[in-house]
């Protein structure tokens, strides 16, 4: 009966929002309270005994200002220094996308998924695993833009078959033209990212004034575990903060490699780190958006490989949550698989670690869909199979009533004798369309029904749904004029020689 109804041509539809959402979930601590603040209080000694590598003098510059002690490339920061800047990091961050719809806020409590990002491989079941082309990046971006549930764009795949001097044109126009979500900028150095800056410009109608007083655009940072802030990142830290733009900071600590094989001391050399850069976004403009960040799994002792979804994944992003919200700050972490397939094994991985995410309360969470191993591919048809979760878990977050009308009993309880049934209720009939979630690539027919359909399993019919997405047309996310402006320019530039990223 339910199946017959659902035909008619008067059946409301369900419509969704996945936008701006607020985490449910209770958090969890791996830790008691005076062991958090204890890492705190190392992490501080850290950078006041042992110190951080530097290697920009800009930025080495920028320390001695505030009253650091530099020592060659080594900077010592105090922590009053510390303190002081991270007064001044703001708690809640509004970030402007193309079309006011597509604005996210960053603060505690809000939740925003992005895709999988910097992967130099790109797979899908039809044309098999390769390196990452402008086509694979402009079909990601189409993808990621496709589904609510991704609030932010990520850098995707690296368009290998694009010169690196002139790749930053190509990723920024993507986006720009393809989407209208909160857009990521490459920080390689400062000819690019000002270069960024001017397509944003171009393409959102926004004078100087404008850009300086909205954050339009993020950009990850980096850091190199152990204690040490490169030329590029340190930079991307400066330019984007003197811009007013988004910093995520987040160091990349794999314990038992570049981090201490605990997931105390991995959790307390990372939050070194970020103390670090976020001070140095606030002494180059107080008040800099910037975000918390940790990207903290175990390698594989066996192999030395990074393990995504494992137990000791899971306890460093509760770790992390803790240390963050000492803090204060918005903060991102990261999900993941490290399966060299869309199988059970990278199902597995990738919700372990977004559960690690959520149970901790990150604002961000990085690499929720679609990551193979360990970040070296991005699948296809795991982007879809892994949206399926993120979907359900913004339906989670909308939480449910039970008022009245949700408990029934006028208009399903009383209308159903003993050892009846609940399908023509009216209760039932007014909802039949809109109370459940609809799956895009889960199966819940039987095993007959399955069978004649062709017995195809959710990685392939995945392939389907995202063929779908690509056979459509793609959205234009700017206006002709401004498209032409942004064009005009990057054809300027790049008679000019574009601009080498920075190392």
């Amino acid at each position: 009966m339910a199946r017959r109804a659902r035909k008619t041509s008067n059946a409301p539809k369900r419509e969704t929002n996945y936008r701006q959402l607020r985490n449910p979930f209770p958090l969890m601590s791996v830790f008691s309270e005076d062991e958090a603040q204890n890492m705190h209080e190392t992490a501080l000694r850290m950078l006041e005994e042992l110190g951080l590598s530097v290697l920009l003098p800009e930025a080495r510059k920028i320390y001695t200002e505030a009253g650091a002690r530099v020592e060659g490339e080594m900077v010592y920061l105090g922590r009053e220094i510390i303190s002081a800047a991270l007064k001044t990091a703001p708690r809640s961050i509004h970030c402007q996308a193309g079309t006011p719809t597509h604005d996210v806020t960053l603060e505690l409590g809000a939740l925003a998924f992005q895709p999988g990002a910097g992967a130099p491989h790109a797979t899908d079941l039809k044309r098999g695993r390769r390196p990452g082309t402008a086509r694979d990046f402009e079909e990601y971006t189409r993808i990621a833009h496709h589904y609510d549930v991704f609030q932010m764009m990520s850098p995707s795949v690296e368009p290998q078959d694009v010169p690196t001097h002139l790749r930053h044109y190509f990723t920024t126009q993507t986006q720009m033209e393809m989407t209208d979500k909160f857009p990521f900028l490459f920080a390689r150095g400062t000819p690019q990212t000002q270069d960024n800056f001017e397509m944003i410009r171009l393409a959102r109608g926004l004078s100087e004034e404008d850009f300086q007083s909205g954050v339009h655009a993020y950009t990850i940072i980096n850091t190199n575990s152990p204690r040490t802030l490169d030329v590029p990142m340190a930079q991307g830290l400066i330019d984007f903060a003197r811009a007013g733009q988004l910093s995520i900071v987040t160091p990349f600590t794999l314990m038992g490699a570049m981090a201490p094989i605990t997931v105390a001391g991995a959790i307390t050399l990372s939050h070194a780190e970020c103390l670090a850069a976020i001070t140095l976004t606030q002494l180059a403009r107080p008040g800099a958006p910037v975000c918390y960040g940790t990207f903290t799994s175990n390698v594989d002792m066996k192999s030395g490989a990074p393990a995504f979804g494992t137990p000791t994944h899971f306890q460093a992003s509760l770790a992390a949550g803790q240390m963050a919200r000492l803090l204060g700050l918005p903060w991102r972490s990261a999900a993941g698989s490290a399966s060299n397939t869309n199988d059970v094994q990278a199902a597995n991985e990738n919700q372990l670690g977004l559960w690690g995410c959520l149970l901790s309360g990150a604002t961000v969470i990085i690499h929720s869909a679609g990551w193979l191993e360990g970040g070296l591919t991005v699948s296809y048809e795991k982007i879809v199979t892994d949206v399926e979760v993120l979907n359900m878990v913004a339906e989670l977050c909308a939480g449910r009533k039970a008022g009245a009308d949700e408990i029934g009993f006028a208009n399903a309880l009383s209308h159903v004798a003993p050892s009846g049934h609940f399908f023509a209720a009216p209760q039932t009939m007014e909802r039949y369309s809109t109370e459940f979630y609809e799956p895009i690539v889960h199966d819940y027919a039987n095993f007959g029904t399955w069978s004649e359909r062709g017995g195809r399993s959710a990685t392939e019919r995945a392939t389907d749904v995202w063929e779908a997405i690509l056979a459509q047309p793609p959205i234009s996310a700017i206006d002709p004029e401004r498209r032409e402006a942004l064009r005009a320019f990057i054809e300027r530039r790049r008679a000019d020689g574009g601009a080498p990223p920075e190392s």
